[in-house]
């Protein structure tokens, strides 16, 4: 008769916890959340200082009852959930609804899956953390109170089925404003003036080396050049003019290694070298942390917990990585002592960074064993682990000044006098390092090759991708690591932002949506309302502050707001150009789950409804369809048939007509 059972939130991370326990445990999985407050009501007692109500989750009730039956025999259950907020109350709303005895159930806390952490777990159990589960508990009644209350506003004013969330609101007015700066965005013509250079005479083969120099400066005075006119002046004015160096600045320079990774920088990393979606990015760190099967080895935990805003790194872990530079590279890329970095103020220090639970573990070493996608993430993260830990960047940085007449030019170039960290992972200005210029002195003369005019123009501010969006949510304090990828995903799945090209822009219903809720709800909307709620959120969890008066603070002004918005928000209809083909009257725009539709004005009496059409014929041979734009569940757009599914045809881009 087995004595213990352990509860975790995965088959997967079942299985790899599984082989380092001994033959008295079994490790069942609870799939996550099996309570949560009732799908279809507020499932909240305000007036009780907010009560929750939880029930079981639809499609759980048979694994709940498993797992009553698997606690019958056993003498103790230990509940190992994820270290963090969420796996505290998954563990604790799991023990209540199973109703076992408080000296009967431990919690066990481990941040990476490795024999080494999970004895020491085991060795160590704990009790439940009521700080977390109050945070997580506070959280989650804050994100239903405004689903609740604003969703029906939205299906009054917009259209039915759609919800606003807290801090997914807050996101999405993050993305619509900049589309509103880019909109407003007024270019400004500006000429760039540079020359192509090269010495008078080349002692070395090294010193044949042509450069560019760009014009900054006339008669000492910074200069900025407006138009081609003023540019063709300047051209005149040094025609058969001296190009001299006037003075040369050399500075010895170091650039440090990047921290390791913690969850923003790594889905941020992820999305620029690897071209990830935030939640691609989470599901296969997911994986890597749980376990992958490595030949007789059997699954194993390749990666430290991937929610955490830690950049410390634990002792043992440090001396292995020094061990590995030492045996991969070269003693002299090793720093006498461990850098130390500094870690949000609001960070888990008991967390430690995202990194390899066995640096041993090379990337190529395993790569046989692990998805195309799986290996290219388990590298940036061993990579970026190990750069973490060696000496820095060092090269010297060359300014030169070059005098022509009143013109002043001025170029750069650098040496790179030690690789450092960059050895293993590059960084975004190693291009700017590595230009190289020919060796120069004071009044020495130079040979112009070419002067060459540029015309620019200034350029507005670029839409956010994934990963800028998710440094910008982290700088203002909105969300926390576990929270980054959901809100992305949710704001795409709701069709109020898009994908494009690997940048986010927002719908005309996501516009629609973020303009009730900044005219309505300014503080939901609020960056720096929302950054408070996350710092209470994380004094409650600190122990610093209480979950009901959190919520109380935050409901009252909510209340009068939702009370005003019933009595002033009406609804906006779209009327449309064309008519019913059922009963004659105006179609109007409506919104669903895969974007604008034309429907009865006269609905529910008549349900006729219909595509908007691009107006572009189909080009499959034999169709008589139009091409119709729609959005897959990623939320990515394309354009199908109108004649679909007798007509399968897609395209990305409409197909370009004689007209």
């Amino acid at each position: 008769m087995d004595k213990f059972l352990v509860i975790v939130e995965s088959p997967a991370k079942a299985k790899t916890i599984a082989k380092f326990l001994g033959n008295d445990f079994v490790v069942s999985s609870c799939m996550g959340h099996i309570i949560d407050l009732p799908a279809k009501e507020l499932g909240v007692n305000i007036a009780k200082d907010f009560e929750p109500t939880y029930e079981v989750i639809s499609g759980k009730s048979k694994l709940l009852k498993d797992l009553k039956k698997q606690i019958r025999d056993k003498s103790k259950i230990y509940f190992a959930t994820d270290p963090d907020r969420e796996g505290e109350a998954i563990g604790w709303n799991l023990k209540e609804k199973l109703g076992i005895d408080q000296d009967k159930c431990c919690r066990v806390v481990f941040h990476e899956i490795t024999k080494r952490a999970i004895e020491e777990a085991f060795r160590n159990p704990l009790s439940f953390n009521r700080n977390k589960i109050q945070a997580q508990q506070a959280r989650r009644i804050l994100d239903r109170i405004v689903g609740y209350f604003l969703s029906p506003l939205l299906w009054k004013k917009v259209a039915r089925g759609l919800s606003a969330g807290r801090v997914q609101s807050v996101a999405l007015k993050l993305i619509v404003d900049r589309e509103e700066q880019i909109n407003k965005f007024i270019p400004e013509e500006f000429w760039n003036i540079t020359c192509e250079l090269e010495k008078l005479s080349f002692k070395t083969k090294s010193e044949q080396i042509t450069f560019s120099a760009r014009l900054e400066k006339i008669n000492n005075k910074a200069i900025q050049i407006p138009n081609k006119d003023r540019a063709e002046q300047i051209l005149k004015q040094l025609k058969d003019k001296e190009f001299i160096v006037k003075d040369i600045r050399i500075q010895n320079k170091k650039k440090s290694p990047p921290p390791p990774f913690i969850t923003s920088t790594l889905q941020q990393e992820a999305f620029n070298k690897l071209k990830f979606s935030t939640s691609k990015t989470m599901f296969l760190a997911q994986q890597l942390y749980e376990g992958i099967g490595i030949g007789e080895e059997g699954p194993v935990g390749l990666i430290t917990y991937m929610r955490t805003d830690s950049n410390q790194i634990s002792d043992i872990a440090l001396n292995e990585i020094r061990r590995a530079i030492v045996s991969k590279f070269d003693k002299s890329y090793l720093p006498e002592t461990s850098p130390v970095y500094k870690s949000n103020r609001l960070a888990q220090e008991a967390h430690e960074a995202i990194r390899p639970t066995d640096i041993f573990k090379f990337p190529e070493a395993i790569k046989s064993f692990l998805s195309a996608d799986q290996f290219k993430l388990y590298e940036l993260i061993w990579k970026r682990a190990v750069a973490s830990q060696m000496k820095p960047l060092e090269y010297k940085q060359i300014l030169v000044d070059i005098q022509a007449g009143e013109f002043l030019f001025r170029t750069s170039g650098a040496e790179i006098v030690f690789k450092g960290y960059t050895i293993i992972y590059d960084t975004d200005n190693q291009k700017e390092e590595q230009n190289i210029l020919p060796p120069l002195s004071i009044d020495e003369k130079l040979r112009v090759l070419e002067i060459k005019p540029s015309q620019h123009f200034t350029k507005p501010p670029a839409r956010y991708s994934e990963g800028s969006l998710v440094r910008a949510l982290e700088e203002n304090g909105i969300g926390r690591p576990s929270t980054y990828a959901p809100i992305i995903q949710t704001i795409i799945a709701r069709d109020y932002v898009r994908r494009a090209k690997g940048y986010l822009f927002p719908t005309e219903l996501g516009v629609k949506v973020n303009k009730l809720l900044v005219e309505y709800f300014p503080n939901i909307i609020d960056v720096d309302f929302t950054a408070k709620m996350e710092q209470g959120l994380d004094k409650i969890e600190e122990g610093n502050y209480n979950w009901v008066s959190l919520l109380r603070e935050f409901y009252e002004p909510f209340k009068e707001e939702v009370e005003i918005a019933k009595k002033v928000v009406k609804k906006e209809i779209i009327y449309s150009d064309e008519v019913c083909e059922l009963c004659g009257k105006r179609l109007i725009v409506k919104w669903g789950r895969r974007g604008k539709f034309l429907s009865c004005s006269d609905y529910p009496k008549c349900k006729f409804s219909k595509s908007i059409s691009s107006g572009i014929k189909c080009p499959q041979q034999g169709c008589n369809g139009e091409l119709i734009q729609r959005r897959s569940a990623r939320g990515k757009s394309f354009y199908g048939c109108s004649n679909y599914p007798r007509c399968t045809y897609t395209t990305q881009k409409l197909p370009q007509t004689d007209s």
